[in-house]
């Protein structure tokens, strides 16, 4: 029963293996290029941990057809749309950052010919 439930969760697994891999990737490459790369798998995945929290099985949509309805609107039958939005929010972030970097990265090529951590830190120092 607990495999079964272990199982249950991939959107939780894939959201620790994605972090796992972005966090060694920023911390172990040397080249820029693929940090920029490794904070964007970073970001990726605390977007899809968000989202997969957002979400409720057997829920709704936050709309109510019926205006003239003579039940009680229940929250908890509903989806909390908020996440959604703050996490599309968030993709925007993430695309801005991303290109804010490349073009960094553009411009620290064109100085130091080398997008190399270690070649640039030892030509600033020479």
């Amino acid at each position: 029963m607990h495999f079964d439930y272990i199982l249950g969760k991939y959107n939780y697994w894939g959201f620790i293996i994605l972090l796992v891999l972005g966090l060694y990737a920023l911390i172990a490459e040397k080249n820029l290029i693929k940090k920029v790369i490794a904070l964007s798998i970073l970001q990726t995945a605390v977007i899809l941990y968000f989202i997969s929290t957002a979400s409720k099985k057997g829920a709704t949509i936050p709309i109510i057809l019926d205006k003239n309805a003579p039940h009680l609107v229940k929250a908890i039958d509903y989806i909390n749309p908020l996440p959604h939005c703050l996490m599309l929010t968030a993709i925007v972030v993430m695309v801005s950052t991303t290109g804010v970097a490349l073009a960094l990265l553009i411009r620290l090529y064109r100085r130091y010919k080398s997008l190399e951590e270690d070649e640039i830190i030892k030509s600033e120092i020479e």
